[in-house]
């Protein structure tokens, strides 16, 4: 590893230089809930399609109730029954009614809607004691969309109301810009999965779960592949046979100083994966480069869980979000009143654990440094719900002062 260290900001434009949004695909529309439309999408048809009863109750002729009240009712004869989905009368005569339910087209001739709260619910002869006004409790064609309308701009992150529109306006498929498909492997003979037995200097595989979930919160497809050997060969041939299908791969282990560090032995061999150090703490040591004939990106994260996680969001996330075009491609850091005094190293920018939280109000925001600043910390990890941001100038943060906060847990469409 080379003495100079690159800055948090200069690694991650290296790893984002190259990268640009993956090619469009059509997907099935509940594939594309958070994903970015690329298409300008408009309405083959209207909604509603046909005038239709807001109501269940009944359809009436104005003209024939416009005197009904509780004093003086008006009995008028049901000639039919409209049901929504169901075929009925298509019109109605002077001086009768239909029966009509919620979402079924109007008869011809009808111009309002009784609901049945005004009625005595008659089958036969339904007595009416409220008059309607022109056109009340009817949905008119168009009325929500008209055919040709502007629907969903390209650019759009698709969520739920979205899909239901789509599908509203009779669109099974939609273009967008697709999930990477995201390769995990976990370095290390002293791994085991979990609910295996220990050995006396074994522990349990928790990276690679940890990464995966990781990758499958921000919208991508995680593919975990698990436990390799310290071992150069069986590491090169479980990633050759991994990049078949993969948009990027994320390993996590074997890039320090090691003797046993394979990783960035292995892959050094093939002149296409540069390994650096980073001036951040925790997260040091850092590899990114590309391989296999696709030139399919490879981020070696390090082995400790904190750091693997911190590197992933610093610098894996937001290639993923690269690659799925979602903006902004680096999420914005929050202010937020420090509760407690901390420390760090001069020269390197470090991220602290930290639990986050505003008033009600909204107004104020704080974070409290969570545990110590271990690299193998996990339990305070999972107790966090955001890093706080050290600058590199800096060697202490008094309590109360302002400092920055990256907000974890967010989803692949959280600002």
């Amino acid at each position: 590893m080379t003495d100079a260290l690159l800055s948090v900001d200069e690694f991650r434009a290296k790893v984002l230089a190259d990268l640009v949004p993956a090619a469009p695909v059509e997907v099935e529309l509940l594939d594309a809930l958070g994903l970015v439309c690329v298409e300008d999408v408009t309405a083959p048809l209207s909604l509603p399609r046909f005038d239709n009863s807001a109501m269940d109750g009944y359809a009436v002729r104005r003209e024939d109730v416009v005197g009904a009240s509780e004093d003086a009712p008006v009995e008028l004869p049901v000639v039919g029954e409209i049901g929504a989905g169901r075929a009925g009368p298509s019109g109605i005569e002077a001086g009768t009614v239909t029966k009509i339910m919620t979402g079924a087209p109007m008869p011809h001739g009808a111009d309002a809607v009784v609901p049945y709260e005004w009625t005595d619910r008659g089958a036969g002869v339904v007595r009416i004691t409220q008059a309607p006004a022109e056109a009340q409790h009817i949905r008119r064609v168009g009325g929500d969309v008209r055919e040709g309308d502007h629907l969903i701009s390209a650019g759009t992150v698709l969520g739920p109301r979205h899909v239901g529109l789509l599908a509203a306006v009779g669109r099974p498929t939609v273009m967008v810009r697709p999930r990477p498909v995201v390769v995990i492997l976990s370095t290390g003979s002293e791994l085991r999965a979990p609910g295996e037995e220990l050995g006396a200097d074994s522990i349990y595989d928790g990276n690679s779960y940890l990464l995966a979930a990781s990758v499958t919160r921000a919208g991508a497809v995680a593919r975990r592949v698990g436990i390799v050997p310290d071992d150069q060969d069986a590491f090169l041939a479980v990633l050759h046979e991994q990049l078949v299908g993969a948009d990027v791969v994320v390993t996590s282990g074997g890039v320090s100083q090691g003797d046993f560090d394979v990783v960035k032995a292995a892959l050094r061999t093939l002149g296409t994966v540069w390994f650096g150090g980073v001036a951040m703490q925790p997260g040091k040591p850092q590899g990114f480069g590309v391989v296999g004939e696709r030139r399919v990106p490879i981020f070696t994260l390090p082995g400790n869980p904190v750091s693997s996680y911190i590197s992933f969001e610093l610098f894996v996330r937001p290639a993923l979000r690269t690659l799925m075009g979602l903006e902004p491609v680096v999420e914005p850091t929050t202010t937020a009143t420090l509760e407690g005094a901390v420390s760090s190293l001069s020269g390197k920018r470090q991220f602290l654990r930290g639990r986050y939280s505003r008033d009600d109000s909204g107004a104020t925001v704080t974070v409290k440094p969570v545990g110590g600043s271990g690299s193998h910390l996990v339990g305070d990890l999972a107790a966090s719900n955001a890093l706080i941001v050290v600058p590199e100038e800096l060697t202490e943060v008094v309590d109360g002062a302002q400092v920055q906060v990256v907000v974890l847990d967010r989803g692949a469409t959280d600002g």
